[in-house]
């Protein structure tokens, strides 16, 4: 807010007012962590034309990765890193590259947060094997592999869809129940197939619907960010890099689009995720 931490006390405990532009500030910071601002059609319009425009210096994003050590390291780290720091992991990022990239072993963290790092880094090496050698389908096998991989040894339901009805912590969204979780996932995976006039929106539609069918006990998640990481890759855009501490923004704009339909806000924040994948990729 760049006032000082006295100003923002006294705030906090009622002992004085903000004054002039710090209220709208505040005002706007609220609205945009819980998914209320509104985006403006020609801005949204505009960050996706910036990514396709970005997007065409590539010839193949994916090969680009694959082939340079480094960059594949990058995405590997940060990918996994933000993804199961989201799910309530306590790893750093330095913790977490030295258990991908050194096999070390963390004696003050439990195993399980140790498996959950190698098991994904399992799971987008093998999206991303699958993808390089021309398997473009995004279907219920590929899906169930993927949850398979990520919580081998972790979770005994690991490649099934559960059995047992769930919700959302902290969300009002309701999920699907679990009978009918074979024929939505079926329905999702036929609309994974059709060919996108818009990218990001059929991206941010997908994936919302996926995380509120929530098909797994566990996982679900970090699942429907592999997917959404394939959605593009396979049309030539890197995978969106959904920083751990947006989180916030990203579960507020999720929010919106299954309770109100409304995937501005949601399609608002994975260009700017895209943003950060291409900020990588250019870094590489």
């Amino acid at each position: 807010m760049g006032v000082s931490f006295v100003a923002f006390n006294n705030w906090w405990n009622e002992k004085s007012v903000p004054r002039g532009g710090k209220t709208k500030e505040i005002d706007s910071l609220y609205k945009e962590c819980t998914g209320q601002n509104e985006i403006p059609d020609d801005v949204l319009v505009a960050k996706k034309l910036l990514v396709k425009k970005q997007c065409r210096q590539y010839r193949n994003v994916m090969r680009k990765i694959l082939h340079e050590s480094d960059l594949y390291d990058q995405f590997l780290l940060s990918l996994t890193y933000n993804s199961n720091k989201m799910e309530g992991s306590t790893l750093s990022e330095n913790e977490t590259a030295g258990v991908m990239f050194r096999n070390s072993v963390l004696k003050d963290k439990s195993l399980v947060e140790q498996l959950e790092v190698k098991n994904h880094q399992a799971a987008l090496e093998y999206l991303w094997g699958y993808l390089i050698h021309g398997y473009k389908k995004i279907d219920e096998t590929l899906i169930l592999r993927l949850h398979a991989i990520l919580l081998n040894s972790i979770n005994a339901s690991a490649g099934n869809y559960r059995t047992h009805g769930v919700r959302i912590v902290g969300s009002y969204v309701p999920t699907a129940n679990y009978l009918k979780i074979p024929k939505l996932m079926k329905e999702l995976v036929d609309d994974l197939e059709k060919k996108p006039k818009d990218i990001i929106a059929q991206v941010a539609r997908l994936h919302a619907r996926f995380e509120q069918i929530h098909p797994f006990a566990d996982g679900n998640g970090r699942i429907g960010r592999l997917i959404m990481s394939a959605m593009f890759l396979r049309q030539n855009i890197p995978p969106a890099i959904i920083k751990q501490e947006s989180r916030q923004f990203y579960y507020a704009a999720l929010q919106k689009a299954q309770l109100k339909e409304d995937y501005s806000n949601l399609e608002d924040f994975i260009s700017e995720a895209v943003f950060l994948g291409l900020k990588l990729l250019r870094r590489g």
